[in-house]
């Protein structure tokens, strides 16, 4: 589970700006109809902004995914540095965090793998090298190409899997805390000796 800062009633929390409400449209378009959805029109209406007012933070639909590719960069970045420094190791880390929580991480992600869908190379590109950073973190910390495979492979099917949560046809696998540690006992197998 991903920890979330204590409620603060006395502070309302700011506004979001154009920008990030233009870029938080057009991933909530591609996340819910990809990318031939996310039209600038369609983001500008979506953040309730003038096409006008789009161009002027966007110049074009290049722009806004290199904007959302690099905000994608960003938190994966923070999210590889959270795998490396975890208390409980990077493994346990990882697993406890495959669960598509709808963080802004999590959209990011999803909305880049629909641009991916559709053959966008930047984007790509990006997925590969984000997934390459943790799986060095992980291949790091047990010591082993392959068992880290394995791992990266549970983790994605968790996502995957948690993704599909409520619709019929989703696996009825949970991500409740007990299930993880007994998960995580098993992949610890893996990479330690008695």
């Amino acid at each position: 589970m991903i920890p979330h800062p204590p409620d603060n009633h006395d502070s309302i929390p700011p506004a979001a700006s154009t920008r990030d409400r233009l870029l938080d449209a057009f991933e909530e378009l591609l996340i819910e109809g990809g990318e031939r959805s996310a039209t600038l029109g369609a983001v500008a209406a979506a953040a309730a902004v003038s096409k006008g007012g789009l161009l002027y933070h966007f110049a074009s639909k290049d722009a806004l995914v290199e904007a959302q590719l690099a905000r994608l960069i960003e938190g994966a970045a923070t999210d590889t540095e959270n795998i490396r420094t975890a208390p409980a190791g990077p493994v346990d880390y990882l697993i406890r965090s495959s669960v598509n929580m709808g963080s802004p991480l999590d959209r990011s992600f999803i909305a880049t793998t629909r641009l991916a869908q559709g053959r966008h190379e930047q984007a790509i590109a990006v997925l590969e090298q984000i997934r390459r950073g943790w799986l060095n973190v992980i291949e790091d910390a047990v010591g082993d190409h392959d068992t880290a495979v394995a791992i990266m492979l549970v983790s994605d099917g968790l996502y995957g899997n948690s993704s599909l949560a409520g619709m019929p046809s989703a696996p009825a696998i949970t991500a409740e805390a007990e299930s993880l540690n007994r998960l995580i006992t098993v992949l610890a197998r893996l990479y330690t000796r008695d």
